[in-house]
């Protein structure tokens, strides 16, 4: 009975590579020639860091497509704590993003897709820092899981384990859990648990994988000595398909949109360098497989598999791949017959998709709606036709989760398309779809994942699918495929998403954060979205007794699926501060739906649906507020303007050649968001406007940017140099700097308990320069460093006053922090300049 379930197991983690959300692959005759010729290498390699974009494409793309290895990639994290260049989306969602830019990346470079549980927690100064937050027992249970999942013979690592404090926490924490996981993988006593789907397995050796960064420059990494170092070259060019593996190295890398990682493939010659850290040398240094049999050989009665696959290599016909599909259907039945579960899985996976690539069979299973609720029944239209002149037979259709079988017994002649319509029935119990890592509550440094067959699996896990049985050359082979759904657009043409199953009804508080300054009540706005037809209920608000609702609950009827309402309950808040949670609940035949769907949409990522608790924090506040009309100038993406209109002030979002001294005139402040200077390359030209705007008796408030690749040297109207310096620990001791200035006192008087409960980190990328008209106002730092004093600088110029603030507030205030809306109150309230006391250059 293991054996079956370890099949079932790996064939799951293997089917991720065959599923596509855009239109399904359609591999040449060259590309169709090279898989061929994959299914005769039996070696993998998986690579390990810690985040999405950590991986170096170029080794990844070499070892799957020069060496034919099987290579993995496992990133530790699914990068939460990063920022995000393409849209407002931060932590969980950021997430979902990069995890799917990921996917995206492997299906160009030919690598496969892995993870731990290990949340993105932000910046990590230290391993010992990430290692405590993240659970190190947990995450070297994952690392030991996919080692025995994926059974590489070698490991490569990103990161040296050597080296703490010189780079992220999470990369040395990365190579350290790698590398304690060599001898223990292979130890049944080593978590025994995973022993009920996996067995033991040895690496035979293991990697660091060193570049110019870890040597510091270019100039210092060519003096190294490299001379025992394993040496690739991987400047290969691949005549087939008119490549070279750094440019397809450079497609992979630049799937990492939301991280502005587009990169320009180069040519030429190029070496990538391996520092055996662990396991057996190889007699040949360069010869990374060297003593490791990646033949048929290595499995038992594999050889004659080995030779079919050969002959079929040698007289392939590229013309007509066709040719090849006798052969291929018997080196199918071989494969079937072996006892080994590993290879025999990957292979059977792989040369399936080599059949109906070499015959042209095209499979496909698309419901007539893309969203349906549990216990529905939904419309499928089949599409099955062979385009080769070999005799194919559907046999039947199954369809899944419901395990139903139809027979069809109908011939799939040459170039005949055949439509079958049915039904599926879902299950009453089917789960919706959504990351399976979000589903249960996670801490700050891990995600939840209580099955522990599914720990690891790169994607959402879809279950509705449908099995082709098709008799070819009098043998039976299952081709599965994910049920999708497709439309025309009148602009860019045929487009697929999967299949996804929704709750019946999903409720949304509109506001993520709900503020009150006083007494008075403010009316809610809930939203209520049908996932079916004929929906009708009670919406209700829910919150402690402290706050007062009315009404108690709305009735709603809702004619249409997809149809939207909005409905507002009137919130009275205490007359003390206190901070809760607001849930919106919409009760159908006595049944609660708490859940709030939200879409990701992006061109470059398959569409991600993610539902969470319909929640939303309500503050009563001590603030006060000075100032209306805020002009904001998008950068990266964040959600501060939401937030500014919440504490009460008018908020326009203004495009770069909006930034005009009439345009601005209205306005009493200027804000740039999130790295603006780094990505809106229009505000070059704008800074003699802005400047005069400060000077007239305006304020601007500049938000953090990078300290490279800004679009202007002069993003203040005095000298100001941005570093590296950042301050991680959230609740790291403030000291005020400047205790009297008014940005400290006005209209709101800030103490160090408006620092508690921040989130992630308290700011990042912090200047350590600056002019003497600055006046540091604020102090601190993380343990065992020097104090940093540039997370807030505040100088008068003109009559108004420039601000520039490395302070997190893009974090804070979606995640409704008291304390960040009362400091971001008073500096957006300064009116007089004050004296700056004169002091020299900062160093």
């Amino acid at each position: 009975m293991r054996k079956i379930q370890v099949q079932i197991f790996l064939l799951f983690f293997i089917g991720f590579q065959i599923s596509f959300a855009q239109q399904p692959q359609k591999p040449n005759s060259v590309e169709i020639y090279n898989q061929i010729k994959k299914l005769n290498f039996l070696g993998s390699v998986l690579y390990v860091a810690a985040h999405p974009d950590d991986e170096n494409t170029r080794m990844i793309s070499y070892l799957a497509n020069e060496m034919n290895a099987r290579t993995g990639y496992l990133s530790l994290t699914r990068g939460d704590g990063g920022q995000n260049l393409i849209g407002p989306q931060l932590r969980e969602l950021l997430g979902v993003i990069r995890t799917q830019e990921l996917i995206e990346a492997r299906k160009i470079d030919g690598g496969e897709q892995f993870f731990s549980r290990a949340n993105d927690f932000g910046f990590s100064k230290n391993p010992d820092e990430t290692l405590d937050i993240w659970d190190k027992d947990k995450v070297l249970a994952d690392v030991v899981w996919t080692i025995r999942k994926f059974q590489p013979d070698i490991i490569i690592n990103r990161f040296d384990h050597r080296s703490p404090g010189t780079t992220h926490g999470h990369h040395t924490s990365s190579a350290m859990l790698s590398v304690e996981s060599f001898k223990l993988t292979n130890d049944p006593k080593i978590y025994p648990e995973q022993l009920k789907y996996l067995t033991p397995w040895q690496v035979k050796r293991q990697f660091f994988n060193p570049s110019w960064w870890f040597y510091g420059s270019q100039e210092k990494f060519d003096a190294a000595n490299k001379s025992k170092f394993t040496k690739l070259e991987t400047g290969v060019y691949y005549t087939g398909i008119g490549k070279s593996n750094q440019e397809i190295a450079a497609l992979s890398r630049s799937r990492h949109q939301s991280q502005g990682f587009g990169s320009t493939g180069v040519r030429g010659e190029e070496t990538e360098y391996l520092e055996l850290i662990n396991g057996e040398t190889p007699r040949e240094r360069d010869n990374l497989f060297d003593g490791i049999d990646t033949s048929w050989n290595r499995v038992k009665n594999g050889k004659p598999v080995g030779d079919l696959i050969a002959s079929i290599v040698s007289k392939y016909n590229f013309s007509n791949p066709s040719a090849s599909i006798p052969d291929l259907v018997k080196a199918y039945s071989m494969i079937e017959s072996l006892d080994d579960t590993h290879w025999k899985t990957i292979k059977l996976a792989a040369i399936k998709n080599i059949i109906a690539s070499c015959s042209g069979l095209y499979l496909e299973a698309v419901s007539n709606e893309q969203e349906a609720t549990p216990g529905s029944t939904i419309k499928l239209t089949l599409e099955a036709i062979n385009r080769c002149s070999v005799d194919m037979q559907l046999v039947s259709v199954t369809t899944l989760p419901d395990n139903k079988t139809i027979t069809q017994n109908s011939v799939l002649k040459n170039n005949n398309d055949q439509k079958i319509n049915l039904q599926l029935q879902l299950p009453n119990d089917i789960e919706y779809t959504q990351p399976y890592w979000l589903k249960e509550k996670a801490t700050v440094g891990m995600y939840t994942v209580s099955n522990q067959e599914i720990i690891g699996t790169p994607d959402i896990i879809r279950d509705t699918k449908v099995v082709f049985n098709v008799k070819i050359n009098n043998v039976e082979i299952p081709f599965e495929r994910t049920v999708v759904y497709k439309y025309n657009d009148g602009v860019k043409g045929e487009m697929y998403n999967f299949l996804d199953i929704v709750p019946e009804v999903t409720t949304s508080i509109l506001e993520r954060v709900l503020l009150f300054t006083n007494t008075k009540s403010k009316m809610i706005p809930v939203k209520v979205r049908a996932g079916k037809d004929d929906v009708k209920g009670n919406l209700q608000l829910e919150l402690p007794k402290s706050w007062s609702v009315s009404p108690k609950e709305i009735p709603f009827t809702l004619d249409k699926k997809g149809n939207e309402q909005v409905f507002y309950f009137e919130v009275t808040p205490p007359v003390n501060p206190e901070e809760v949670m607001a849930k919106s609940v919409a009760v159908v035949d006595n049944k609660r739906f708490d859940k709030d769907e939200t879409i990701i949409d992006f061109s470059h990522i398959t569409k991600q649906m993610v539902l969470k608790p319909a929640e939303s924090k309500c503050i009563r506040i001590d603030l006060k507020t000075s100032g209306d009309a805020i002009a904001y100038i998008m950068g990266a993406g964040d959600e501060v303007p939401e937030s500014l209109t919440q504490m009460g002030y008018k908020v326009t979002i203004l495009k770069p050649e909006e930034i005009t001294p009439q345009k601005l005139d209205s306005f009493s402040t200027v804000i740039t968001g999130i790295r603006a200077y780094n990505t809106v390359n229009a505000l070059a030209n704008k800074q003699n406007i802005l400047f005069n705007f400060v000077k007239s008796g305006k304020n601007m408030i500049v938000q953090y940017n990078t300290n490279g690749k800004l679009v202007t040297d002069k993003i203040a109207p005095y000298p100001l140099k941005l570093s590296n310096d950042r301050v991680t620990e959230e609740n790291a001791k403030i000291t005020f700097l400047a205790p009297n200035h008014p940005v400290l006192n006005t209209p709101n008087k800030i103490s160090e308990k408006d620092f508690q409960g921040w989130t992630q980190e308290q700011g990042l990328y912090y200047p350590n320069e600056y002019d003497s008209a600055f006046t540091p106002i604020i102090s601190s730092h993380d343990k065992g460093e020097s104090a940093k004093d540039g997370a807030l600088l505040v100088a008068p110029y003109g009559k108004g006053y420039y601000i520039y603030t490395g302070l997190s507030f893009f974090r804070e205030l979606p995640e409704g922090v008291s304390g960040a809306y009362r400091l971001l109150s008073n500096i957006i309230s300064l009116k007089q300049p004050i004296e700056a006391p004169k002091q020299d250059l900062k160093q």
